[in-house]
């Protein structure tokens, strides 16, 4: 499951992934927000990051303006490896070496045909582990040592 959520300066492009995902038949939910009124980016992006924190989602797509704000709350979250990509480029590294769990995008600086591309980039890069595998492993034991 790929779980979706942007504030209102994502809404048009979170609505435009929401068809890629779809086209491509793989299960997604949209946490909101669901029309184009203000709103507060971090109530989506905690909604997003929560269920993909606690294993509820796989996956997690957030948006917002330029992507900055969601970025930082979803890093919040523990087990959260959100990556803010501004190209294809970014998107694909954001997986093959970070195995980026949350992608993060800008609404309002992306074109939605370069966002649709770096959105199947990243969900068709596979994590390459090896030598990032053991870098993963040091931030995960940041989060134990800062958690306890």
């Amino acid at each position: 499951m790929i779980v979706l959520g942007s504030d209102h300066g994502g809404l048009d492009l979170k609505n435009e992934i929401r068809k890629l995902l779809e086209e491509r038949g793989l299960p997604c939910e949209d946490l909101g927000t669901h029309n184009g009124d203000s709103v507060d980016y971090p109530d989506f992006g905690i909604a997003v990051s929560r269920r993909v924190s606690e294993g509820s989602a796989e996956k997690g797509i957030l948006v917002c303006g330029t992507g900055i704000g969601m970025s930082i709350v979803a890093n919040k979250f523990p087990g959260i490896r959100a990556a803010l990509a501004t190209d294809v480029f970014m998107a694909t590294m954001a997986k093959e070496h970070n195995n980026a769990n949350i992608l993060v995008l800008g609404g309002r600086v992306l074109e939605t045909g370069t966002a649709r591309e770096m959105v199947a980039a990243w969900l068709d890069t596979e994590f390459a582990a090896g030598r990032h595998q053991k870098r993963l492993d040091k931030i995960a034991e940041l989060e134990r040592e800062l958690k306890g």
